[in-house]
């Protein structure tokens, strides 16, 4: 990854099925269940370290990892 850059994690909701797997798997608790729209949500972005656990282990295909400059 380039210096300066950042990941932004970028959400499906038309995919995902709140099934909380990504935050579960999230070290840092960046990703939590909306329980009322039934989706995962990005509550943390800041706290991040680019693990790309949440998109990875997503079997919905619903969480990805973009590079933002």
């Amino acid at each position: 990854m380039d210096k300066g850059a950042t990941m932004k994690i970028i959400i499906d909701e038309d995919e995902c099925i709140g099934c909380g797997i990504c935050a579960e798997m999230c070290p840092e608790d960046v990703l939590e269940v909306d329980e009322e729209e039934e989706v995962c949500k990005v509550v943390r972005p800041d706290d991040c370290i680019e693990c790309e656990a949440c998109s990875v282990n997503c079997e919905y295909e619903a969480v990805q990892c973009v590079q933002e400059d």
